[in-house]
């Protein structure tokens, strides 16, 4: 288990619709029986193959609740140090992740270093 992992507690605060594992799993909400959030994985029962296990960070819950973690950083060391959790997290999880999970990150977290950057209090180290 991960730093960034720990830090999001999907099992323990992500709220899963069938909804959304019928959209990520591209198939009929009809389909699903029940969802059920385990500590590391979502399982799927699904009428049509039985049981189905799912990654949270396949979840756009998991992009939702990480870019959350970014811009709660209210300095630029805090942000650093996230972006390290993340980095370590997809490098040991990669297969997990969508295809375009890791740049949608970037493009947040780079948003938010330039947004402390200009702010002179941040850039200090005094936020």
């Amino acid at each position: 288990m991960t730093s960034l992992f720990i830090r999001l507690q999907p099992a323990q605060k992500f709220r899963i619709s069938k909804s959304a594992i019928a959209q990520l799993l591209k198939i009929p909400k009809q389909l699903i029986v029940r969802v059920e959030c385990w500590k590391y994985v979502v399982f799927v029962h699904r009428r049509d193959r039985g049981g189905q296990f799912i990654s949270y960070r396949k979840l756009q819950q998991w992009l939702n609740a990480t870019a959350c973690q970014i811009q709660k950083c209210s300095t630029w060391q805090q942000l650093r140090q996230l972006w390290f959790a993340i980095e370590a997290d997809y490098k040991k999880h990669e297969k997990q992740y969508q295809e375009q999970s890791y740049q949608f990150l970037s493009n947040i977290w780079t948003k938010h270093w330039c947004l402390l950057w200009s702010e002179p209090e941040s850039a200090a180290g005094f936020g």
